[in-house]
Parts: structure tokens; sequence; C-alpha cells
């Protein structure tokens, strides 16, 4: 605010919040650290296989609370899918590369431009993960490309690429039973939070995009219903209130140092003194004298 009303005045940038006082934290410490948490959750996600029948059954019921709670049904966006193989191919491709990439190059942007912002994002997406690594675990769920009451199509399998095994009890890769919340819609809608809180141009709320693009993806390809990126959406907003996210460095002027001032060079190249606070007190003006008064003359005997 006081760079708009003072005119010449110097300034300097005072620390807010993490986002200034925070350092780059050690690069191999970071990257043993995402590594250990991923492989966690990793196998973490393995601890929900096995249950086949209890997956279908909460997949029934997603499936009827969405239908009473009047959403759309998944079936309108994997309609659109299908108008053609290359937009359905280019769905299942978006969905198998880009969720964890995308993610990666997010931190490595942060790490490198906005330490403060990396360490505030990489609490937000652990804490978002755990919790959904609670939920999987604790509540399997079977994806409605494998419910029969919703009639839609796995495109992964059909088109390609696919990133699951055909059958879900052999695939040791990944639990295809851990559909709620969606962690692709979830670190990305992340991704474009942080992304629009560190950034400054105008242009930086176009990464809503992302998460956009994201669901429908998701959707479309019917590997998560809408209920589990609205669950993903309800738990990083409470994780979200919980870590503050870094204030950003404000403009204040420079206090002015104590002392003599310095004087201002004159045209001869001698400094001249600075004028003394005295010298500048401006006197109220005084009146002028009145001037003597002239005797008026004596009459003469003529006139008398």
């Amino acid at each position: 605010m006081f760079a708009g009303i003072t005119t010449g005045a110097r300034h300097q940038t005072r620390p807010a919040g993490p986002e200034t006082t925070a350092s780059r934290p050690p690069l191999v410490r970071e990257l043993l650290l995402v590594t250990a948490l991923f492989l966690v959750y990793k196998f973490g996600r393995q601890l929900a296989n096995g249950h086949e029948a209890s997956a279908f059954d909460n997949a029934d019921r997603v499936w009827s609370w969405e239908r009473a709670l009047h959403l759309p049904g998944e079936g309108s966006v994997q309609h659109l899918l299908l108008h053609g193989d290359t937009l359905v191919e280019a769905a299942n491709t978006f969905y198998a590369t880009v969720h964890f990439p995308a993610t990666v190059a997010f931190l490595v942007h942060l790490y490198l431009r906005r330490p403060g912002h990396y360490l505030w994002s990489r609490r937000v997406l652990a804490g978002l993960t755990a919790a959904a690594l609670v939920l999987h675990i604790t509540v399997p769920l079977a994806p409605p490309r494998m419910l029969t009451t919703a009639g839609l199509v796995d495109t992964a399998q059909v088109y390609g690429p696919s990133v699951y095994a055909a059958t879900p009890d052999t695939d040791t890769m990944a639990n295809q039973f851990a559909a709620m919340p969606s962690l692709h819609f979830g670190w990305a809608l992340m991704v474009a939070i942080g992304l629009i809180a560190a950034g400054r141009s105008r242009w930086r709320w176009l990464w809503l995009l992302h998460p956009l693009l994201t669901l429908l993806v998701v959707v479309g390809t019917a590997n998560h219903y809408w209920l589990d990126a609205i669950v993903a959406t309800a738990l990083l907003g409470a994780v979200l209130f919980f870590v503050p996210v870094p204030r950003r460095a404000t403009q204040l002027p420079a206090a002015p140092k104590p002392g003599r001032r310095a004087s201002a060079p004159s045209a001869s190249g001698s400094r001249t003194p600075a004028p003394s606070p005295l010298s500048q007190v401006t006197l109220a003006p005084q009146p002028a004298p009145a001037p003597p008064r002239t005797p008026a003359p004596e009459l003469t005997e003529a006139v008398r």
C-alpha cells in the first residue's frame, strides 16, 4: 500500500511466512521420504485385496446413493467418449500416464521455485493419501466398470491401453477394489490448488482445467463414480484446513536510518549541508510600524 503513496522511498521484502523463511530441504532426504510414502501407500492398498464380496456390496450401495442424490449417470460421460476410437484411447492414455508424472512434475517445480509451497504441498498430499488409504482398506469398492447394474464398458480392456490386469484377483500391481476416494482426482485438484497458490500470473486459474479433465476421464472410462471424486474433495478440504497455506512476501517501505541526513551535492561538486529543522520554521508576518505623525502647521497671524 505504501508503495503507491510514497514517492522515491526504498523498499525491502519482509518475511511473511513459510514461503520466505523456509529453506529448500535436502534433495536426498526428500527423495527418500517421498519414495517411502509411495511404497507405504502401494503396499497398504494390497491389504484391501481379497474382499471381493464386500467390494461389490459397497458398489451397489454407492450406485443406489448416486441415483437417490440425482447425480448424473456415469454413462452420459462415457457415451461422449465412445463417439470415436481416438477419443476413448486418448482418455485411457491420459488415465494411465498423466496422474503420477504430473504430480511429480508439480512437486519438482515447487521444490526448485517455491520451497515453502513445496513443503506445504507435500504435507497436504501425504495427508490426503493417508486418509484415502484408510478408506481403501476399510471400505473396499468395485469400480463402475465391474458393476453389472451400471451397464458400462471397461474402455481400457476394450480399446486400450490398460494399467490393470483383466482379472482383479491376479493383479499384483494394483488393487482394483480401491475406487473410493479417487486419488486421480484428489491429486489433480491439489496440483491445481498448489499452482494457483504459488503462482503470480492472472492465468493461473486455468490450472483448474486439469482436475476437471481428470474428472471427466476417470468417470468416462468407468474407473470411478462421481461420489469417489466428491469424497476425495471432502478429504482434501479437511487436510487443507489443518495445513495452513504459506503466505506471500509483502512489500513494505524500509525504515529510515537514524542519524544525520545525507547532504545533497551542489553544482560545484561540494556538498550543501542539510538545512536545520529550525531554519524550516516559517514565522508569522509582523505588522509594519506606523509612520510618525507630522505636527499640524501653526496658523499665521493673518489667518487668525
